[in-house]
């Protein structure tokens, strides 16, 4: 294995001058290794250089209990052949490993057709995040200091706060993208995200113990965490959370109305129709979505948006992980569902539009449809209005964890926040509540849609095929008429 670099500032040098620099790559080096990919047929490859300097830090009641920094560099070599897919990949970015590579997956992929390598056309990348003061560019003193006020600030919070852990992972991903097809793209991708985990005790009954966790980020510099989303904010909002469930009464169980807050929840919009919606499932039938393009979906309240394009988001991109533009793409408008999210693969096989969505979690890894910021877009109802509209119902303000089958649709969360709503007035907080449904079927119990769109804070990670990514998530205050709520309660 060849030795790491140390990495260049990135606001001076390019991710494309850093690969080119550091590695001897040249375009010349690139086409070759393309061809060798090709050698032994195939229709598309593509080659994904990557280099990763990550930093993790972690505290447990004021004492450092992880700390630990990394590079990691590599190539992965990718060969389509119809439906075949031959892929490898390499840490080593000298010449003659490269070419090793692409050989064994040409190899794999062994296909009858041979695509001709193209001229490379270099894209212009958009700039929807900082160029300099990366996280990853500050002192390990200067993020400690972060994580210890978030500390001070839950312990300070209420007496009941008994433990304390908090943490911030920070990256600075570089990536070139070199492909048969002429493209030829590169980027810097920051990513920070921190996060605060409280237990809390009531000193009257110690089987009363609660968890709360809040955290936030982004593909940010590190004075956004000095602003509103500061160490004490996200220390505050966890303890919050975790005295609330303190007093909180087991929640009712069976079908009834439930309002959905603004923000996280959008989670199950992203796991109960996002994953649906992803061109991979709709190409093999393996979702519940499959054919239904141009059909009514759900309420026609509801329009349903995967933006990749927005500023500073955990889940933006200035290009995906095929080199391609991200982009706003309507999935569902006002109930009727428009298309799904597409790699080359998938828009290849089925003659559709590339929405940009090839994403995947390191060089190891080959590129798949996934989200970027997934979230449904405001309505014209007062938020206000939509609880009062509830005789008996439940509040869902925040989720914990959840999963969804693909294939049908069925879904099951957790809530970490929620409440009763009770003659149209938002009265005692619950635990223990479980919202269980059917995605496509709940989208269509959507009456009201609220004026208060929001995002999330910055923490989504969502999983797919054994592969990690960061998104994001958002939607205002949603009313669906019916829903199965899991409780204990009465």
């Amino acid at each position: 294995m060849a030795a790491l670099p140390l990495p260049l500032e990135p606001q001076v040098v390019s991710a494309r001058q850093y690969f080119f620099t550091h590695f001897g790559l040249s375009e010349r080096v690139l086409e070759r290794c393309l061809a060798e990919a090709l050698s032994a047929g195939g229709d598309f490859a593509d080659l994904y250089f990557e280099s990763v300097n990550s930093t993790s830090l972690g505290m447990d009641e004021g004492i450092v209990k992880t700390a630990s920094q990394g590079i990691s560099v590599g190539c992965g070599v990718r060969v389509l052949s119809g439906e075949r897919t031959g892929f490898a990949y390499t840490d080593d970015l000298s010449a003659d490993r490269l070419m090793k590579a692409a050989r064994t997956a040409a190899l794999i992929a062994n296909g009858p057709q041979v695509e001709r390598v193209q001229g490379f056309t270099e894209s212009t990348t958009p700039s929807l995040y900082p160029i300099s003061g990366f996280t990853a560019d500050a002192t390990i003193a200067a993020k400690l200091e972060l994580i210890a006020r978030a500390e001070r600030a839950a312990k300070a919070f209420d007496s009941r706060i008994v433990q304390v852990r908090a943490g911030l992972n920070d990256e600075v991903r570089r990536i070139l993208i070199a492909a048969s097809d002429g493209t030829f793209a590169s980027d810097i991708q920051p990513l920070a995200r921190f996060n605060v985990t409280v237990i809390a005790k009531d000193p009257t009954d110690s089987a009363n113990i609660a968890r709360g966790s809040s955290g936030g980020g982004g593909r940010v510099a590190l004075d956004f965490f000095q602003g509103d989303k500061s160490p004490e904010h996200f220390a505050h909002e966890a303890a919050r959370t975790a005295l609330l469930q303190l007093g909180a009464v087991p929640a009712p169980a069976g079908d009834m109305p439930v309002v959905l807050g603004p923000g996280w929840p959008g989670v199950l919009l992203h796991e109960a129709v996002g994953h649906g919606l992803e061109a991979d499932f709709n190409r093999k039938k393996t979702s519940a979505f499959s054919g239904l393009i141009g059909q009514k979906v759900a309420s026609e309240k509801v329009t349903v948006v995967d933006n990749g394009t927005i500023a500073n988001r955990r889940g933006s991109l200035n290009v995906d992980d095929e080199g391609n533009p991200t982009q706003e793409t309507v999935l569902i408008e006002k109930g009727i569902l428009r298309t799904y999210l597409s790699d080359k693969l998938s828009s290849r096989l089925m003659g559709m539009p590339n929405t940009g969505s090839g994403r995947r979690e390191s060089y190891q890894a080959i590129p798949m449809p996934r989200m970027t910021n997934t979230y449904m877009l405001n309505g014209d109802d007062v938020p206000a209005d939509i609880l009062k509209s509830v005789k008996r119902g439940l509040y869902a303000v925040n989720f914990g964890g959840g999963s969804v089958d693909i294939t049908n649709g069925k879904f099951v969360f957790s809530a970490s926040e929620a409440y009763l709503i009770e003659d149209g007035v938002v009265t005692r907080p619950v635990k223990g509540a479980t919202l269980v449904g059917n995605g496509p079927e709940s989208l269509k119990y959507v009456s009201m849609v609220g004026n208060d769109l929001a995002l999330d804070e910055g923490i989504g990670t969502c999983g797919k095929a054994g592969q990690s990514v960061p998104v994001g998530v958002g939607m205002p205050t949603v009313k669906l008429d019916k829903m199965t709520v899991g409780g204990t309660g009465r």
